[in-house]
């Protein structure tokens, strides 16, 4: 399916700071088709804004029959741009990451869902995808009941309840309040050799999701951090376990996102042990 590429720019207050962010769309062309409807996606980026690597990691969600809405997730500090990949890049990121402030990065999420499902060619059911620090801000968006899948890659800081030092994040305490129960589906996925989030931090992830009854598909690869970046990865990218994944997330949105199947029914009877 061939795509087409524009943006646009909405107001932000989160913190009484009035501003703006870029949100970058990317969809379906069709013009023989102008009242084509389409699910939604959310994809976050990682410290880098919307790189070459992530537009196009976007860009294939488009081709699948999906409006994806990209927000620039360092607008309080600098214009849309990409953030290069080299060490002094990586370090303005991790600054940002430090300073941008838990509601904000909550305004974002919204904001970008908001677009969504005021778009024209936008049936209003939306799923969230994201790398690094977007895994974890696609995992936020979960929290957003019109998301209905959110798919989550190496997503980094959940487990140490930080957004960066200092700053403190209430993802895992939500969840254990069941913020997450009976919503849409959630997808975890980390590298086993990705130093951002141990073993224990894995373990604790999983075990918090699984207690709290949110359904939750849990994958540990053998990959390190940023395997899917096909750019600049610092020689990690494995384009095949990364193409794979991709039909996974593609399975899990095409099921709960794309196809309507009505409202969960909250089935508590016992799975039977048979062969």
């Amino acid at each position: 399916m061939l795509i087409k590429t524009s943006y646009r720019d909405v107001e932000t207050k989160a913190n009484g700071r009035a501003g703006k962010m870029r949100i970058y769309i990317i969809e379906p062309n069709l013009p023989e088709y102008p009242n084509a409807k389409f699910p939604g996606c959310v994809v976050f980026s990682e410290i880098y804004q919307v790189t070459g690597p992530v537009e196009r990691f976007a860009g294939n969600i488009a081709s699948e029959g999906y409006v994806v809405a990209l927000p620039s997730s360092f607008h309080e500090f600098e214009g849309p741009e990409a953030i290069p990949y080299d060490t002094e890049g990586t370090d303005r990121g991790n600054k940002y990451k430090i300073e941008k402030t838990v509601d904000a990065y909550d305004e974002d999420a919204t904001l970008a869902v908001d677009l969504l499902t005021s778009h024209p060619n936008c049936n209003g059911r939306i799923a969230a995808t994201g790398m690094c620090l977007g895994g974890h801000l696609a995992l936020r968006c979960a929290f957003d009941p019109r998301v209905l899948s959110s798919f989550c890659y190496f997503a980094t800081d959940i487990h140490s309840a930080t957004l960066g030092k200092g700053k403190s994040d209430d993802t895992l305490t939500r969840v254990k309040k069941g913020d997450l129960a009976g919503k849409g589906e959630v997808t975890l996925v980390f590298g086993k050799q990705d130093t951002h989030v141990n073993r224990a931090g894995r373990t604790l992830i999983r075990e918090t999701f699984d207690d709290a009854g949110v359904t939750l598909t849990f994958m540990e690869v053998q990959a390190q951090h940023a395997f899917i970046r096909d750019e600049s990865s610092k020689g990690r990218w494995d384009a095949a376990l990364s193409r794979s994944l991709f039909a996974m997330m593609m399975e899990s949105f095409d099921r709960c996102v794309a196809r309507d199947l009505g409202p969960r029914a909250d089935r508590k009877a016992a799975i039977e042990h048979v062969c």
